[in-house]
């Protein structure tokens, strides 16, 4: 900038419009003010220097001397930083003094902002000039960027994020990734027209790239030639599709490739080699992984911390705190270049059978141990983990020396699917692994009835029957008494469930029978709640007492979460006695183990007993709210309240119906869409009455059919919006990963509460919500 003919300063004019980064503009100036030495860090691509240079254009007027832009990435001999520094503030001296003397005496009184761009390749030079500059000239404040900081007494690092993104519930349009795409787009083609489906494409797009702003402008500039869903199409091959970068721009940032060389250039030999073996791990990992998965072959397991540091340090890895530990991650562009560079030196199975092995061990040991002591945390790690779980078992299926592996790993996974309320997932894993290794093993018995398991639960009996018959004959084959006995039991509910109790209590009978005897705690403590179950479905009091041997058993088993169903079992049995006060201590505290250990499933039992309850009490508003919030379990979990007997499925149409005739219709479904409405935590807490949750009352909104229509849930309006869209059911069920059926229900639903009778009329008013 000019102050009359004076020249004070330096910097670039825009020349493409600057998107989004306000929070960290205000956080740089703030720590601006209060410091003097602020080092912007980041991976290649990031949006370091034009972050930095938009900070100096806003904070200019406060620096009298002049703000200044030090571009370094082309300079390459460190002992000529001080002259480029010279050069840049625009000095002319031909005297022989070194030019940290000519900086010193030319920032002596004046009130600067350097700003220095790209140290990372000269972090020592620029460290030494820094911090004597600094410590020469108190009214000089630097704004640097790097991928690590310079190291320098008093310098404040600020990390830049990527660009943020679309989340599940946050319109595309108002996020600054997609803003980028859309304005590059739109400055390579005029006629780019953005439309909603477009958008969504783009959205993800923005995520395939991790926000990242030079790969988001590079993928637009391909909108000259392809649609968005061909450029997401071919991300895949990312690192040769952005390859259009602005020809003014510096060769390292006109293709994603050469941004990544520049950093991969930067790192160690052995930095390098930790790079591209991290790269088997997916959507990130902990130290312990790391130091298992990646050490030897030329890195000792102790030298691990201090690489992972140095990635770091070098912006490399990202990483954050969850809770006690933390975890690190690579970009998903630099984990498929690492594995581009590990594929190329032939070692993309040895570490990629190393991230296997360490993955099989910890399913395995989380399955053996599955006491109170490790269960959470076990189940804490497995979410974590969850990506790297499915590369392990997609890698251990596509080679084939590891089938019998998947098919091992899919069994031990058992009790993790059914806790996660992931049995959708579990299915096609287990199906994909039986098919493929297919001879007789104790893995393939175990797999059967597993898969049997699941099946049942999703009410797909004679699926489940055909499982558990090949299961069984199976483990006779093959003399596996623990399997046979797993079988037997499971076999037991698939009876019952087809209505033949008399035949599932004494298949049942004979599972524990065979569990006692092999001394398996946990499958007899298993049967005892199938038994008890089946005792109840007959309305036998014996249910309680089989119940409360189940419950003693998890106790003295150390797995806490187990008494939840013969809780359950034991309320269901008091509720049918009309002791209702005991009733609900028993569902209510099934409800909070269900709640401690996130299990869905139990939590969606307690609710509907617990619903019938309040009706039984005449709480009819509290019945039907109850109601709703265990069909919002239901639908998640893509299944039904499947082990209910006549008996109970009468009991649950009494409640309703009563609270309909209570309540009238309107005032019914109103309350019953609130239930549907709460979080998980709001439904807990209501059924609990530990205090009142925070929802208004659902709305009624005057409709088409008689008597007005009701609001649909956040999830109906989100059906209704991608019927909008122009989605079938199918591909409604496939967006929101849900069965096919439940995105069927949620149809249903929104036609039903808005009076429609089409698909139609459901897209028109989707469209006319506003946002």
């Amino acid at each position: 900038m000019t102050s009359g003919s004076r020249t004070v300063g330096m910097l670039p004019n825009e020349l493409t419009s600057f998107v989004g980064r306000r929070r960290e503009a205000s956080q740089a100036k703030d720590l601006l003010s209060c410091g003097r030495l602020v080092t912007l860090t980041g991976p290649g691509g990031i949006g370091k220097t034009r972050l930095a240079l938009r900070v100096a254009a806003q904070v200019r007027r406060a620096f009298s001397g002049g703000v200044w832009l030090v571009e370094l990435a082309q300079l390459t001999d460190g002992t000529l930083l001080g002259q480029t520094v010279v050069d840049a503030l625009g000095l002319r001296e031909h005297s022989p003094r070194p030019p940290l003397e000519i900086l010193r005496d030319h920032l002596a009184g004046r009130q600067v902002l350097l700003v220095l761009d790209n140290c990372e390749h000269l972090i020592d030079p620029c460290s030494a000039l820094v911090g004597a500059l600094l410590e020469a000239s108190p009214g000089l404040k630097v704004v640097a960027t790097s991928r690590q900081g310079l190291g320098v007494r008093g310098e404040t690092t600020l990390p830049v994020p990527p660009l943020s993104l679309p989340g599940p519930k946050d319109p595309p349009q108002g996020c600054e990734a997609v803003s980028l795409f859309t304005q590059r787009a739109e400055s390579v083609r005029p006629d780019f027209v953005l439309t909603a489906d477009k958008i969504q494409v783009i959205g993800e797009i923005c995520h395939r790239l991790d926000g990242i702003p030079l790969a988001i402008e590079l993928a637009a500039a391909r909108a000259r030639a392809m649609s968005a869903q061909e450029i997401l199409h071919r991300l895949d091959d990312r690192l040769g599709l952005l390859t259009s970068g602005y020809r003014t721009a510096a060769r390292r940032q006109q293709t994603l490739r050469a941004t990544i060389d520049w950093s991969f250039d930067l790192c160690s030999e052995q930095e390098r080699q930790m790079w591209t073996r991290l790269s088997v791990f997916r959507d990130g990992f902990d130290l312990e992984a790391a130091e298992e998965v990646c050490s030897g072959d030329g890195i000792g397991g102790p030298e691990i911390l201090d690489l992972v540091t140095g990635l770091v340090d070098k912006s490399i890895l990202p990483c954050e705190e969850r809770g006690t530990s933390t975890r690190y991650r690579l970009f998903e562009t630099l984990r498929l270049y690492g594995r581009e560079k590990l594929a190329d030196g032939g070692q993309e199975h040895l570490w990629r059978g190393r991230h296997l092995d360490w993955f099989r061990r910890l399913v395995w040991e989380g399955e053996n141990d599955w006491s109170d002591a490790r269960q959470q945390p076990w189940v804490a790690r497995l979410e974590a983990d969850h990506a790297n779980v499915r590369a392990a078992l997609e890698y251990s299926l596509n080679d084939s020396g590891h089938s019998r592996t998947a098919l091992a790993m899919a069994g031990a996974l058992c009790l993790y699917w059914n806790f996660a309320g992931a049995l959708t997932e579990g299915r096609s894993w287990l199906g994909r692994a039986l098919a493929q290794d297919t001879q007789d093993s104790p893995e393939r018995a175990k797999a059967l009835w597993v898969a049997g398991w699941f099946t049942n639960q999703q009410e797909d009996t004679a699926q489940a029957v055909a499982l558990l018959a090949e299961g069984r004959a199976l483990a006779e084959r093959l003399g596996d008494q623990s399997a046979l006995a797993r079988t037997l039991m499971w076999t037991a509910v698939c009876t019952m469930s087809q209505g033949d109790l008399p035949g599932g209590i004494a298949v049942a009978t004979e599972a524990l029978q065979r569990h006692r005897a092999l001394g398996d705690r946990v499958g007899t403590a298993l049967s005892l709640v199938v038994l008890a179950r089946a005792a109840s479905l007959f309305g036998d009091p014996r249910s309680v007492e089989l119940g409360e041997e189940a419950i003693a058993l998890w106790e003295d088993v150390g797995n806490t979460w187990g008494r939840a169903y013969p809780l359950w079992i034991v309320g269901l049995e008091m509720l049918r006695q009309g002791n209702l006060p005991r009733a609900t201590a028993l569902l209510q505290e099934c409800l909070r183990l269900g709640r401690a250990f996130n299990d869905r499933l139990s939590c969606g039992f307690s609710l509907e007993a617990l619903a019938w309850i309040a009706g039984e009490e005449g709480r009819h508003e509290r019945a039907a709210r109850l109601l709703g919030a265990a069909r919002l379990h239901w639908n998640v979990l893509e299944t039904s309240p499947l082990f209910l007997a006549p008996r109970e499925l009468a009991a649950r149409d009494r409640c309703v119906e009563r609270a309909r005739q209570a309540l009238g219709q309107a005032a019914f479904q109103a309350a019953v869409t609130i239930g549907e409405d709460f979080s998980w935590e709001d439904a807990y807490v209501y059924a609990l009455g530990e205090k009142a949750p925070t929802r208004a009352p659902a709305r009624i909104r005057t409709g088409p059919a008689a008597g007005g229509a009701l609001t649909p849930t956040r999830r109906e309006r989100e059906v209704a919006a991608l019927i909008a869209q122009g989605l079938s059911n199918k591909e409604i069920a496939a967006k929101l990963v849900i069965s096919r059926r439940t995105a069927e229900g949620h149809v249903e639903h929104i036609l039903t509460k808005l009076g429609f009778t089409s698909r139609a009329q459901i897209a028109t008013w989707a469209t006319q919500q506003p946002e």
